[in-house]
């Protein structure tokens, strides 16, 4: 039977165009890249942990912190399968602006708990978690919807209505039933900087009282660089109770990896001269190096693919760019917000000054501080030292450039 031919399948038929089907790259929000490159010290140190606490030794929790875009929640979810494939029990939250943690943590508690009442010798450990989870749902006004629990609270457990007190309590219930069940329990926590000053310092209490006791609990959190000072301000112990890598830009080396491999790997090449353009166009963030990749293979007519399908495929990354991961950001601002992020981009490339942005603005840099505060709050900017500013997403000063400027 006939059937017209599209003008892709036509020009894929004849080798005129590289088959998008086989695109090996992935842009996206926690998408997995086809080659995790550059990352394996973090990915080892976890794996370690991971191991360490199953075995009843000390390990430290860890809080990936680096830009938008850097890849942590890539990296969350490569360490959640590792802790799966040890035989963790583990629970994934997003902890999203303007929600209470403690509703986000009871339906991933109440799963974990029901996974560890399965081994018939924690049952009893897991009774007790369960009457925990039971008395902090209370406590907290929690809607448990269609996750309701038969069992009663045990009076004096995770009930006093203190965060810090009740989630601790809950934490230890848990690590005892993880303990019994000869496994253990990790929590995965990204966007960590959207929790509260209290549910933060509620958090980093549980983690420290379960590593006293030594209860197989590990917390693996993921956020914005100003984590590691709102941890400290929190409860000045965290500094020693986790490990804070800095997940930046990759390597040179690397980014050329994360190009080259999934490419050679679909049996196709790329030109180092195309590679060297992707890496300089994107300073080597993964999440535009993927960006770039998928444009680029796109764009490419025939393999090897060159300078010309970077430079055609750059084009089309930006257009994306501009439409969706700088846009959605930058709409969230509000008018007098977008004056001060625009007014930093005229600085040129940061950090900067808050005096310099006030000057820019013509106003005093007294009266911004809640403006800038606001916006460090919605997570657009952050401050990287004393008086400076810098934008939490990078590259979006070229794009207010392009737009706004």
């Amino acid at each position: 039977m006939y059937m017209e031919m599209s003008l892709y399948d036509y020009k894929f038929d004849r080798g005129l165009w590289l088959d998008p089907v086989r695109n090996p790259f992935a842009p996206g929000a926690g998408s997995q890249p086809p080659e995790l490159a550059g990352r394996d010290e973090i990915i080892s140190d976890a794996d370690i942990a991971l191991q360490r606490v199953l075995r009843g030794k000390h390990a430290q929790s860890q809080m990936l912190l680096g830009l938008r875009g850097v890849g942590k929640t890539v990296l969350l979810n490569r360490i959640e399968e590792i802790a799966e494939s040890h035989g963790h029990v583990t629970s994934f939250i997003e902890a999203p602006e303007n929600k209470k943690f403690a509703d986000l943590l009871y339906p991933k508690a109440h799963q974990a708990i029901r996974q560890l009442s399965l081994v018939e010798a924690a049952k009893k450990q897991a009774f007790k978690a369960m009457r925990a989870l039971r008395a902090f749902a209370s406590v907290f006004k929690i809607s448990v919807g269609d996750i309701s629990i038969s069992v009663d609270p045990e009076p004096g457990v995770a009930d006093s209505g203190n965060l810090e007190f009740d989630l601790t309590d809950l934490f230890v219930r848990i690590g005892e039933a993880a303990k019994a069940a000869g496994t253990a329990w990790s929590l995965f926590v990204d966007e960590i900087q959207y929790l509260s000053d209290a549910e933060l310092a509620a958090l980093i209490v549980s983690i420290h009282r379960v590593n006293q006791k030594n209860l197989p609990i590990l917390l693996f959190g993921a956020g914005l660089p100003q984590v590691a000072a709102l941890s400290g301000d929190a409860k000045s112990y965290a500094e020693r109770l986790f490990k804070y890598p800095s997940i930046g830009p990759l390597t040179n080396e690397a980014a050329v990896e994360a190009i080259r491999q999934p490419i050679v790997d679909e049996g196709e090449t790329i030109l180092d001269g195309g590679i060297d353009l992707i890496v300089e166009k994107t300073r080597g963030y993964p999440y535009f190096l993927q960006e770039w990749g998928y444009q680029t293979w796109n764009a490419a007519k025939q393999s090897p693919i060159n300078v010309d399908d970077v430079a055609a495929g750059s084009h089309a990354a930006l257009t994306r760019l501009d439409e969706g991961f700088f846009k959605v950001r930058f709409d969230r601002l509000t008018p007098k917000e977008r004056d001060y992020v625009i007014a930093m981009a005229k600085l040129g490339a940061g950090p900067y000054r808050s005096s310099d942005v006030a000057d820019q603005l013509g106003e005093n840099v007294q009266s911004l501080g809640p403006r800038r505060a606001q916006i460090i709050r919605k997570g657009m900017i952050y401050s990287p030292s004393h008086g400076d500013i810098a934008f939490t997403v990078p590259l979006f000063e070229e794009y207010l450039a392009r737009n706004w400027m």
